[in-house]
């Protein structure tokens, strides 16, 4: 049997096809490789996060424990302590003296990060048993562009 050359089959790629990869390729790899390169955006977004976490927990661990739990900053930490004495007529204040228990645990229950930090470090503040905070906060993360906001009222950590 023989073969005419119109009817043979040619498998591959042909050079436009190779050359349009080629160049989608490169695109790609200029666009997002610097992101994996640069982990600066992914540490601020982690650290954002678990500060939001943390606050949530001493609102709740306040309203569980019926005690005020005070919320502490430095640069790129967040440590909680509460106060062991129950708040009552003798006591209004907060005297937060006794490191609070993490959900993991560890005693104090602190979050820190290496690579992303506070852009101004807040004011201490604190819950009280009610869950509500002491004074109105917004805590900025730097690298992360949305501001974490308590409401005073209501304790409410967005």
């Amino acid at each position: 049997m023989q073969y005419s050359g119109a009817s043979r089959r040619v498998r591959g790629f042909t050079m436009v096809e190779l050359i349009t990869i080629i160049v989608i390729t490169g695109i790609l790899a200029a666009t997002v490789a610097p992101r994996f390169f640069n982990r600066n955006a992914f540490d601020s977004r982690g650290f954002y996060d678990q500060v939001i976490s943390t606050l949530r927990y001493a609102q709740k661990a306040a309203i569980a424990q019926r005690r005020f739990v005070c919320v502490a900053f430095t640069a790129n930490s967040i440590t909680l302590t509460y106060d062991p004495v129950a708040p009552g007529a003798t006591h209004t204040a907060a005297a937060c003296s006794a490191n609070l228990t993490g959900p993991t645990g560890l005693s104090p229950h602190a979050v820190s990060s290496n690579n992303a930090s506070f852009a101004a470090i807040p004011a201490a503040f604190n819950f009280d048993a009610h869950g509500r905070a002491s004074a109105a906060q917004s805590i900025a993360v730097s690298g992360y562009a949305a501001p974490i906001a308590v409401e005073s009222e209501t304790g409410y950590v967005h």
